[in-house]
């Protein structure tokens, strides 16, 4: 998940203690939680009550065997995926 915390009290810092209560941060704006189905529920409802779609963007990538097929994107500011959409050079 990608999330940014730019000033305290704001959305993106309570998104990011909300992570922190289900993983680790990894980089400055990614966590990495490893959660059962019913967790991962649980997460993204949390989530989607706090965010707003319209300024803020949140991303879910699954890992395993077919995780690269399972990126759930949420929000604004989508990101091209290269190997699927068209790339111009």
């Amino acid at each position: 998940m990608l999330v940014s915390c730019p000033r305290e009290g704001s959305v993106d810092c309570r998104i990011a203690k909300i992570c922190l209560d289900f993983g680790v941060r990894v980089q400055n704006s990614v966590f990495e939680c490893e959660v059962e189905p019913a967790q991962f529920a649980v997460l993204k409802a949390e989530l989607m009550d706090i965010f707003d779609p319209d300024e803020d963007s949140l991303r879910f990538y699954f890992l395993g065997k077919k995780g690269r097929q399972r990126v759930e994107h949420v929000g604004a500011k989508p990101t091209p995926d290269p190997l699927r959409d068209a790339l111009v050079l």
